[in-house]
């Protein structure tokens, strides 16, 4: 029943990411006992032998539950490694399947509490450490996870009184990942030591931080969109550092992560905001700060004056192009995920 009470209501109509493994099982099982039109997706990775076998087998799980099912063979790439590479595929996979539906998966409480943890030990902020979203909107569409407050006892006990196959990963009990050790080694651990309840305290720890992060995110968006202190943040010619440099540190380096975002460039790390930052807060003539960028050109943030630019490489000639002139909003009405 509590996984029942997790999926009504959450969605009408949806595709399932199912792995064959006990959480994406007991989802698809609540979805059909609540009535949802779903459709189930296996994404056959093929980096274990017997991956087809696997994949097939939840097929036909998901189809003794009365839920349509199919198997998408994909081809794992190897930017970031070998797991964010298969993520990846997958997430591409089901995006493309689900054609506007929502993609439904099936991370647990468990899944967030290590989530957090691994943020923790990396040294990350608060949009990190608010892990994982009950609704995640990517560039191919929707990612809901309903079970975020559900344990993964209480899939392995569904499955189990259901009668169904689960399949048992072994990426899932290999120490050289880090996920893994954080799972049978430091939580039971953290448990132990807090007389039970770390798991949901941790996840508690993200449903709070994610208040925090969503208010920090508006109010470096107000800033972008000309209000309050950073009004004329919304000119044409870069953005003020005048607007810029009384901001809270917090506010200012979303404003420079929104911005850069909507100038088109990749993933910003701490180190990337945090020299964009001095820019602002630390100018003594340095020259510009080189960010990731999507494109077929490298991309630079410098300081000209009393503004920040972008300056764009233009690919083999090697010459930068100040960009002066695009007015700061957000592409699409909306600021892209990071």
């Amino acid at each position: 029943m509590t996984i029942r009470r997790a999926v009504r209501g959450f969605c009408s109509d949806c595709v399932v990411g199912l792995s064959g493994g006990a959480d994406s099982l007991a989802l698809v099982a609540a979805l059909a006992a609540e009535n949802v039109a779903a459709e189930a997706i296996v994404v056959d990775h093929g980096l274990q032998p017997g991956s087809a076998d696997v994949a097939a087998q939840a097929r036909a799980q998901a189809q003794r539950l009365g839920v349509p099912a199919r198997v998408i063979a994909v081809e794992v790439g190897s930017a970031g490694g070998m797991e964010a590479a298969a993520r990846d595929a997958r997430y591409e996979a089901l995006l493309a399947a689900a054609q506007g539906r929502p993609v439904l998966v099936g991370h647990t409480l468990d899944d967030q509490a290590e989530t957090v943890l691994l943020g923790l030990v990396r040294g990350s902020g608060a949009k990190s450490l608010a892990g994982m979203r009950p609704w995640t909107d990517l560039p191919g569409g929707t990612i809901g996870r309903p079970l975020l407050g559900v344990r993964r006892a209480d899939t392995e006990s569904a499955c189990q009184e259901l009668g169904l196959n689960v399949w048992h990963d072994p990426q899932n009990t290999d120490a050289a990942f880090t996920r893994v050790r954080m799972r049978h080694e430091l939580l039971p651990l953290l448990e132990d030591i807090a007389g039970g309840g770390a798991v949901a305290a941790l996840g508690r720890t993200a449903e709070l931080l994610r208040a925090d992060d969503d208010a920090l995110e508006a109010a470096a968006a107000e800033v972008l969109a000309g209000g309050g202190a950073g009004a004329s943040a919304g000119l044409a010619m870069g953005l003020a550092v005048a607007d810029l440099a009384p901001l809270p540190e917090a506010v200012r380096t979303r404003v420079l992560r929104q911005w850069l975002l909507s100038q088109g460039t990749g993933p910003l790390t701490f180190r990337h905001l945090t020299e964009v930052s001095r820019l602002v807060t630390d100018w003594h003539g340095q020259g510009p700060v080189a960010v990731p960028y999507h494109h077929d050109c490298g991309v630079q943030m410098a300081r000209k004056g009393n503004r920040l630019v972008v300056a764009r490489k233009a690919g083999i000639l090697g010459l930068y192009i100040q960009e002066e002139t695009g007015r700061i909003r957000q592409a699409g009405g909306g600021i892209p995920n990071a």
